[in-house]
This record gives structure tokens, sequence and C-alpha cells, in this order.
């Protein structure tokens, strides 16, 4: 037990001298409390070492232990262990070593979905439908989605084995690939007609860069001519980079102030101001959102609405105005911690609150199960509140999702309307004034 309680004094007493430091004097009584907090501490862990009923591991209380501390504070803030903080990593790069295929469990074999384009599973003629047998020689069967995926990743020109079950072929058969960079697709696009549709699904280092070449290809293959706009489909998207935010949001505007973001110490509150150029060229624009859109959606459209930009169609957001920073610890882990809140170029914070679309338009039948079960930030526990206290009612909540519920459309409703937004500002813009 000596190990443990070392360690448990070692932590008491970097956290009090870190509580010490502003004035000795003044916190001298908040330290010593502290130590006696983290000596209760000590003590419970050594009970629980010798005590419980099967043995425990060290690692494994102590990272249980941090985790508790930090989402006891807010729903975002958490510890990622090595796997955690690498999985972060491939996310918000958007790019990982691999092959390139999307992938499902199924029957105890991985199934694949569809090889992206011009990636090693692609170029190697894996189709949708495959099953992914053996990885290397070793059976899928008996492993995890998780797992068999982390088997297929891995360093760049590194070669795989995979055996491959598919229908209509006698014998399964095996198929050598060499891993190449596979990048994340966050943005994808498509022309409706005189339209351009961009969806974006996360917000990773990518994201912007993708949304760049979405509105170029859109724009040289509808025409100039006989483009009438485009619709940024946000619904469901669950936030990511705070840059990327910006830099999207930045791409429609001209001027004027992005968000800004207000920590602890208001003195250190940070605002971000677009620059000159609209890649979209003043073309109309309609931002869908729903009750999915969170965080860094919420960013690109409060800008986009309190600039009037975008018309922002849909249904609620989810209401998350926090910014949380990743904190690097030794040992290759990391803290998620909430560090600031974010606020709308009008000052508006919609933590909890979320923002109203211009114009509502419920979810079309298809799509209406899964909204009603989902929650917003203001139903999870733990959760910041507005200091403004401008929480809306939440039976205007509820009203909402029973006339999403009423709603019969079998198609996807919002963009068709979206789509007839677009055409309709154009038709308007283009009419004879006199």
């Amino acid at each position: 037990m000596k190990t443990s309680r070392l360690a448990i004094l070692a932590l008491a007493t970097g956290l009090s001298l870190g509580l010490a430091s502003p004035g000795f004097a003044q916190s001298s009584s908040n330290s010593a409390e502290t130590y006696r907090l983290l000596n209760l501490f000590g003590d419970v862990f050594e009970q629980v070492k010798a005590k419980y009923v099967e043995e425990v591991d060290d690692k494994q209380l102590i990272e249980a232990a941090i985790n508790g501390m930090l989402t006891s504070l807010d729903p975002h803030s958490s510890y990622l262990n090595m796997d955690n903080f690498q999985e972060m990593q491939v996310d918000t790069r958007g790019e990982f070593g691999g092959l390139g295929i999307e992938v499902t469990m199924e029957e105890g074999f991985v199934k694949v979905i569809a090889p992206i384009y011009d990636t090693p599973a692609e170029k190697a003629g894996l189709q949708p439908g495959d099953f992914i047998t053996h990885i290397d020689g070793k059976p899928i069967r008996g492993l995890n989605l998780s797992d068999a995926v982390d088997m297929m990743r891995g360093k760049v020109n590194t070669d795989i084995l995979l055996t491959i079950q598919r229908k209509g072929e006698p014998a399964p058969f095996d198929v050598t690939l060499t891993r190449a960079v596979i990048k994340i697709q966050s943005v994808r696009s498509e022309a409706k007609d005189d339209v351009g549709y961009v969806r974006i699904t996360k917000f990773n280092e990518q994201t912007n860069s993708g949304l760049q070449r979405a509105i170029r290809e859109l724009t040289t293959e509808i025409g100039p001519e006989n483009l009438k706009g485009f619709v940024i489909d946000l619904r469901n998207n669950p936030g990511g980079l705070l840059d990327q935010a910006i830099a999207v949001s930045d791409s429609f505007l001209d001027k004027g102030e992005i968000v800004s973001t207000r920590p602890r110490d208001s003195e250190n509150t940070e605002r971000y101001n677009a620059r000159p150029g609209d890649l979209a060229e003043n073309y109309p624009v309609v931002v869908l959102i729903n009750d999915g859109s969170a965080s860094a959606s919420e960013i690109v459209a409060g800008a986009l609405q309190d600039h009037r930009r975008a018309v922002i169609m849909g249904t609620r957001s989810f209401g998350k105005g926090s910014v949380q920073t990743i904190l690097p610890m030794p040992g290759n882990v990391a803290l998620r911690l909430t560090t600031a809140r974010y606020y709308t170029p009008s000052g508006t914070s919609i933590q909890e609150v979320g923002i109203v679309p211009d114009i509502i338009v419920p979810q079309a039948k298809l799509e209406t199960i899964e909204a009603l079960q989902r929650l917003s930030e203001a139903d999870l526990s733990g959760a910041l509140r507005n200091e403004n206290g401008t929480t809306d009612d939440a039976a205007t909540q509820a009203n909402e999702k029973r006339d999403a519920a009423q709603l019969l459309a079998e198609t996807d409703y919002q963009l068709s309307r979206a789509l007839d937004m677009i055409r309709g500002i154009s038709l308007f813009n283009t009419r004879p004034k006199g």
C-alpha cells in the first residue's frame, strides 16, 4: 500500500501547491482542506484495494476516479485514456492509415457496406455485401466490430490479408491490400437540379477544405447562369473543431463577428471575425438544422442567422453552447475540459436553448421516431445552465415534437422545403424592379 499512498500524497502536494500559488496566506486554509480530502481519497482507495470482493487494478481505480471528477462537472468534460485519446485524434484529424471501407457486423462477420472511392479497398475490388471472415489468417468470429476495425487500421504502406466470402462465389478467397492514408469524408455534395446541396456530417480538419471544393464543383457542374443557391445540411451534425466552424462560417460572410468565447475570466474573452470574401458569391443560402445539430453546427447556424446571410430552416438545435479544450497529459492521455461558453454575434448564449430556425419545418415521418427519442442539451444531467435564464418553455419543445409526429410526408420534407425556398428567393431576386 505504500506505493499507492505515496502517489496520493504526491497528488495532494501538487494540487495544494497549485492552490497556494496566488497567495499563500490567503489559500492556506483551502490547502489544508485539500490535504484532508485527498487523504480521505487515499484511505478509500486503500480500503477498496484491500477489501473489495474481487482484485482490482490500481490504474483502473485511479482512471475511474479521475473520470468521475470530470464527468461530475458537466456532460462534456471527461478523461481520455490512451485508446480514447488516439481515437479522438483520428476523428479530429479526419485521416488514418487503413483500407477505406465502410463496414458493419452481421452474423459474426464483418460485412462490407461500401468501399470508399480511390482507396485500397476500392482498387482491390471489394464489393458491397462481401463478408470478411479472416484478417491475416485470424478468424473474425468472436471479435466485436471495434476490434476488427482496429486490426484493419495500421501504418501506411503495410500489407494486410483479408479472406472474403462473396455471394455467388463457391469458396472464400484471399485479397492482399496495402494500407494507405484514408481521409474521413465529412462533406458530401450533390447537384439538386439548379440548387447545390452540401451535407456536413462533422467538423474535423478536412471540413472547410471539403466545403470549398464542394462549392466550386457544384458551381461548375450546375453553371453560374443556372445556379439558384445552396442548401447547407447540418442536421444530426454533432459538432467538432471550433476553428473549422469559424472557417465554414467565414466562407459565407464578408465581415462581422462570427462567434465569441468567454472563459471564467471574462477579460480573456476571444472574438473571431470574418474576412472579406463570400465563397457562395451572394447566392441565396438555406441552412438545415434539427435537434441533432450541436456545438460547431450551432456556431455556423447562429453566425449566418445573426448576419442574415442564410435562412435557417428545420427544427430547434441541440443547445450546446460550451467549448471543450483537449489538455494532453503525461502518458499519452488527456482531459476533455469545458473551458468557455460561446456566444453568437448578437451576444446570445444558446446553451440549453439552441438555435430557433427562421422557418420551422418539422421532421418527416421517417425521421420522426428517432427525433422524438433524442435528448437536447437541457435534458442532460449536470448540463450548464443558461446564465441569462432564457431557457424556453419545455412545452414549446414538446409541441414542436408533437407537430413532427403528425407530419405524414414520406420523403425528406425538410430538404424539399429548403430547395423550394432557394428557388423562391432566386425568383424574387430576378424580378424586374420598377
